[in-house]
């Protein structure tokens, strides 16, 4: 049992010490709780899990803490996938919900497992979910001065369990300011991918990611054969054509872990029970 958390890209806002240390006990306190609760539930309800507490930091752009678009709404996207059945299920631009990740993971009981807008809302409602403002202070403050964060902030989650079942959730609150109905990344399989071979997670700029289709690439690649830190390099080469910005994190059915990002610093921890590896 091991898994990977990241919360976006340090870049994306302040860089101070702080800032850095704030994120890197956040991190590493997630990744523990989360590990704790892999060790009597399935990889595919602890991504989900472990995204959630990700979505309830205010440190990351996902949940609470989501920046605010161009026109002064906050729309969030999620997605989750279950390597076993290569299932999918997400919500695309979702408003007013405390965390979307829950709502893509309740749609993957239904036969239309990706809803965006609107019908995202309207589902959540329909099936409990309370309507919360996810806006902090900050986000209107940076809002207002115009001050955009370049648009790399997502949180994600890859997990085996304890039948090697892998499993990965993604979620995002957008890159700031962007045009009303763009899509990210976080929802389609180019951000957030998994099979019985591998499963990842993006971070970046998700124009970057979906036109190198980069978590797609990465577990097809692997389970064409390939070890998983020759197809990440693979990848992240192509990446560079278009000079992507991109971060992704990963595990295989051996249990392998990679990380690997196109400019510093992604933020991430990965825990396997006995060690901790964080983001410096």
């Amino acid at each position: 049992m091991k898994l990977i958390i990241h919360g976006g890209f340090f870049s994306e806002s302040d860089q101070s010490h702080e800032v850095k240390t704030a994120k890197q006990e956040s991190l590493k306190n997630i990744a523990q709780k989360a590990f704790e609760y892999l060790q009597s539930n399935s990889a595919f309800d602890t991504v989900a899990y472990a995204v959630s507490l990700l979505e309830d930091d205010e440190l990351y752009n996902a949940g609470i803490g989501s920046q605010i678009q161009s026109d002064g709404v906050i729309r969030m996207s999620a997605a989750i996938m279950d390597g076993e059945t290569q299932k999918l299920s997400g919500v695309i631009n979702i408003q007013d919900v405390k965390n979307p990740i829950f709502v893509a993971k309740d749609l993957m009981k239904e036969d239309d497992r990706v809803l965006g807008g609107i019908g995202a809302k309207n589902y959540a409602t329909e099936h409990g979910f309370e309507n919360f403002s996810t806006e902090i202070p900050q986000r209107r403050k940076e809002y207002e001065a115009k001050l955009a964060n370049g648009g790399k902030g997502t949180v994600g989650c890859v997990a085996i369990d304890k039948d090697r079942k892998l499993a990965v959730a993604t979620s995002t609150g957008g890159k700031g300011f962007e045009i009303p109905g763009r899509i990210s990344d976080s929802a389609t399989v180019a951000g957030n991918y998994a099979n019985s071979f591998c499963a990842v997670s993006c971070t970046g700029v998700g124009e970057d990611i979906v036109s190198n289709a980069t978590s797609t690439k990465i577990v097809i690649r692997v389970t064409d054969g390939m070890s998983l830190e020759n197809a990440f390099n693979k990848t992240f080469e192509e990446l560079k054509t278009i000079d992507g910005f991109a971060g992704a994190i990963a595990i295989d059915k051996q249990g392998n872990i990679y990380h690997q990002d196109s400019y510093p610093t992604m933020v991430f921890a990965s825990f396997d029970g006995e060690n901790f590896e964080v983001f410096n």
